[in-house]
């Protein structure tokens, strides 16, 4: 646990330093240093950017849950033709 959020802290504080002084006088304060251009113009832009951050994110945690665990066992799924060609 301690390594993930040293991991997440290098990560975030890598992202914050990203940011010009001319686009961060242009955020709202709880993006500035993260994003650059002119800052959200309304409330939905919130909802459509934190609707796509969940999308990407349930995404890539399957794709990593399925590349490590695919879970397929029957003797003729379509990976055995292949893996025994």
């Amino acid at each position: 646990m301690k390594k993930l959020f040293l991991l997440i802290s290098i990560i975030t504080s890598g992202i914050t330093a990203m940011a010009c002084p001319a686009c961060e006088a242009q955020q709202p304060k709880i993006l500035r240093g993260i994003t650059h251009g002119a800052g959200p113009t309304s409330n939905w832009d919130y909802l459509a950017g934190s609707v796509t951050l969940l999308i990407v994110l349930v995404t890539l945690y399957y794709s990593i849950k399925w590349v490590i665990k695919p879970g397929e066992k029957e003797a003729n799924h379509i990976k055995r033709n292949i893996l025994n060609f």
